[in-house]
């Protein structure tokens, strides 16, 4: 487990591998650390370990934000024209 604390944004950040995140013992552990962050007004975030490719889920993630971008640009530029020919 990697545990990163940054107070001047009041967030920790905590990590766990693929065998850590099915710990029991880690689990419960986790508890303690949200009960103390929050009586300090800190957001804590947990990130697991996945099992799927990374690097192709992200090329996918990246192809689906450019499209849709794109998407909305053509939407935002149609309703400029329509705009400009109600006048």
């Amino acid at each position: 487990m990697e545990m990163n604390i940054c107070d001047d944004k009041k967030m920790v950040d905590i990590w766990l591998t693929n065998a850590e995140k099915k710990d029991p013992e880690i689990r419960r552990s986790l508890q303690d650390i949200y009960q103390e962050y929050q009586k300090k007004n800190y957001l804590v975030a947990v990130f697991e370990s996945g099992s799927q490719n990374l690097y192709q889920n992200t090329l996918d993630l990246l192809r689906y934000n450019r499209r849709r971008s794109a998407e909305r640009e053509v939407q935002r530029e149609k309703k400029q024209r329509a705009a400009g020919w109600e006048r």
